[in-house]
């Protein structure tokens, strides 16, 4: 009898020795962060993460300045076709031949030659009339403009694809912490059962590999939030910078629009749509100006001003001084006529080329034309399986959280297992994580639409 005693004593204490080791908690985890200004927290909106990103993004930029380099070309192709005004003035200086008052090189008519002209140009050719250069240029504009917006619609889906990361991550360590500190309580309430002997210790033991487990997943989704934060924060500052909260606005995603005005913005708001066409409209031109160059051209040059052996209105003429003071000022007109007669075949070949090119654009914009189709197709049916998703997941949680709630109770009243119990905060964990990832997941379908139509 005494020996039977001293097992129990025994036992007992072994069961309380491993229940104080049980509730022990080790330190929390610390991960090492960017230091940041010592300033409260700016509170940051999608939108504000748009503009943010758009003034750092090394892409989009660079598509900002080939539009505005574009922009450029098609104010110099407007101003080629157009007469020009410059002004020149020189000065020749000939060594002379020691007898005459005139230079040793025959092209100046004294030592002292001195030219002051205003000169006004225009050429008269293919380029006048038709202006080709200049479509290509607007083209060429155009162009540009659609890969800027392109660009702007690409960027609109890394800064949600990484913004919802963010909110999600903070749901999943909201959720990660409740779960532990759910777990810590059934800890808690089986080790008290198992004193009172209404539970086996095999109880105790589930409980606390449980309660491992979720500390566990607590410290991943802490690591989650922190690199997610990295990855938006990036994007956002132009140093890096952790000092800044999102707002969850993941319940109040807007309603998708109907199919038929989904087809009409992408008809008529499509970037990539509109590039395939001003690259074909930019390809025909250069036929054009391929063709031209076989046509003939007149230049004509008008001078006005002084060609003097003095910088003077009026001087001596260095060949007849005797004539006197005679006046400088005046003008002269250059004209030049080129027609093209032979080349070797250059410009039918440079023609032929063109050609080519146009030929391939024509195919490009029919496979933009299909691409479109089917984008339009692929992510409107994944934004609706994303919101059926969010509607289902979301009923989901709901019934894992009130299925926690009632084995908790059957289990403090002895008629459900720890193992139904542990099942059960599982499941809600995972039903709360599928929520939260199929609400980023239509966020970021939307965004990903929004590529083809536009806003909406």
């Amino acid at each position: 009898m005494k020996v039977s005693l001293v097992f129990i004593a025994i036992f007992f204490c072994l069961i309380l020795t491993a229940s104080a080791q049980s509730i022990e908690t080790p330190p929390p985890l610390q991960l090492v962060q960017p230091q940041g200004p010592a300033a409260p927290p700016q509170v940051m909106t999608l939108q504000d993460a748009l503009d943010r990103a758009r003034q750092l993004d090394a892409q989009y930029q660079l598509s900002v300045s080939d539009a505005m380099v574009a922009r450029e070309d098609r104010l110099q192709a407007k101003a080629a076709v157009r007469p020009s005004v410059n002004h020149l003035t020189e000065y020749l200086g000939t060594q002379g031949n020691g007898r005459t008052p005139n230079g040793r090189y025959v092209t100046t008519d004294g030592v002292h030659v001195y030219r002051s002209w205003g000169i006004v140009h225009t050429d008269i050719n293919s380029e006048t009339f038709f202006k080709s250069t200049y479509r290509r240029a607007q083209a060429a504009e155009a162009l540009a403009a659609a890969r800027v917006e392109i660009a702007q619609r690409g960027l609109a889906v890394t800064v949600a694809r990484n913004y919802y990361a963010l909110v999600t991550s903070q749901r999943k360590y909201g959720t990660a912490q409740q779960s532990s500190q759910q777990a810590q309580r059934f800890l808690e309430i089986s080790q008290q059962q198992e004193r009172l002997g209404q539970v086996a210790h095999s109880d105790v033991v589930k409980a606390q590999i449980q309660y491992e487990q979720q500390r566990q997943t607590f410290q991943e989704a802490m690591l989650g939030i922190e690199n997610s934060r990295l990855n938006l924060a990036v994007l956002l500052f132009p140093q890096l910078n952790e000092n800044f909260t999102v707002v969850d606005d993941l319940d109040s995603a807007q309603t998708l629009p109907p199919f038929s005005a989904i087809q009409e913005m992408a008809a008529n708001q499509n970037p990539a749509l509109r590039v395939a066409q001003e690259a074909l409209r930019q390809a025909t031109q250069e036929v054009r100006i391929a063709r031209n160059a076989l046509l003939p051209s007149i230049a004509i040059d008008w001078n006005y001003g002084i060609e003097a052996n003095a910088f003077a209105l009026h001087s001596r003429a260095a060949g007849f001084p005797q004539e006197g003071p005679l006046p400088n000022l005046g003008y002269y007109v250059d004209g030049k006529f080129n027609l093209p007669i032979f080349d070797w075949g250059t410009r039918r070949s440079k023609v032929r080329q063109a050609q080519f090119r146009e030929q391939q654009a024509r195919v490009e914009l029919t496979q933009a034309q299909r691409q479109l189709l089917g984008n339009l197709y692929l992510y409107y049916n994944e934004a609706l399986t994303a919101r059926a998703a969010v509607d289902a997941l979301r009923r989901t949680a709901d019934l894992g959280a009130e299925s926690l709630r009632l084995i908790n109770l059957r289990y403090q009243a002895g008629e459900s297992t720890a193992l139904e119990v542990v099942d059960a905060q599982n499941t809600l964990v995972q039903a709360r994580n599928a929520y939260d990832d199929a609400q980023t997941r239509y966020r970021v379908a939307l965004a990903t639409l929004q590529t083809v139509t536009g806003s909406f």
